[in-house]
């Protein structure tokens, strides 16, 4: 019973219907087909499979890919691995300076440079280390005597006096008495000097004005920028008469003090390298 019913259903399906064009107006067949329901069935997977065929060769070996938003083409890819050629080009340049700039500095300090890179092959690396340039015997006994300063040491009268040199390198900003001490405890990082007022206040030595201000607290305030990362600052006068930027000579006029006007005495600091250091080290007041 059930062949029976499967034999029908199979015979249904391969029965044969003519399918045919008429002419409208004499009603003659002009085309004709026979076509069952089994033939349509396979004639559409046929073109379905053609068509997934194309659409997969258009892909693979087309840059179709290229013009639809979303999906990487081979543009793409070509592009993304040449930035990352480029990339690792640049690693390796980086690391490159990277071992010169060790290497510079260790020959300044008198060691022997190190050979160090990206992977390194065995014979890579011991070609390196027999082309580093070894410190000779003149050198090192240059380089001792230089440290030791036997060569271009200065004669016992020179260096007892090398304090007051220092010193007379800075004049005074004021003429006056030390009235405070320089006492970063007590956070004082200056001194103040009390003299008379219409006084002139002059540059200790050569620079530029790096700021020129006036503030209730300190009144005219002046920092002036000088050689061997310098800066002295001038507080309290009563008048400034440099401006931001203007360049001084060492005793040039900067300002006049003042009586009252600018409560307290004259205050003056110098710093080093971003640090306060006492005035008394460097000025003769």
């Amino acid at each position: 019973m059930n062949r029976t019913i499967i034999f029908r259903a199979f015979g249904r399906l391969n029965e044969k219907r003519r399918l045919s064009v008429r002419d409208g107006h004499t009603d003659k067949e002009l085309w004709h087909i026979y076509l069952s329901p089994l033939n349509i069935v396979s004639a559409s997977l046929a073109l379905l499979l053609v068509v997934l065929v194309a659409v997969a060769t258009l892909v693979a070996y087309t840059s179709i890919l290229d013009f639809i938003p979303g999906y990487p083409g081979n543009r793409s890819r070509e592009t993304l691995i040449a930035n990352i050629m480029r990339l690792d080009s640049l690693e390796r340049r980086l690391s490159s300076l990277q071992v010169y700039s060790d290497n510079m500095s260790l020959i300044l300090d008198g060691k022997i440079p190190t050979t160090r890179g990206v992977a390194q092959s065995s014979d890579s690396a011991k070609f390196a280390r027999d082309n580093i340039v070894r410190p000779s015997r003149e050198d090192s006994l240059l380089r001792a005597a230089i440290e030791s300063g036997s060569l271009f040491s200065l004669p016992t009268r020179a260096a007892k006096s090398m304090n007051v040199t220092a010193k007379t390198r800075f004049v005074a900003p004021i003429k006056g008495v030390l009235s405070s001490r320089f006492n970063p405890k007590e956070n004082r990082y200056g001194v103040e000097i009390a003299s008379a007022a219409n006084q002139q206040v002059v540059a200790v030595a050569d620079g530029t004005v790096a700021l020129s201000i006036w503030t209730p607290n300190d009144g005219a305030l002046i920092m002036v920028q000088h050689v061997d990362n310098m800066l002295s600052i001038y507080r309290r006068s009563s008048t400034a008469l440099k401006t931001t930027g203007a360049m001084v000579k060492a005793g040039e006029v900067l300002g006049y003090t003042g009586e009252g006007a600018t409560g307290g005495a004259f205050e003056f600091e110098l710093w080093k390298s971003g640090l306060p250091v006492d005035p008394e080290s460097y000025i003769v007041f």
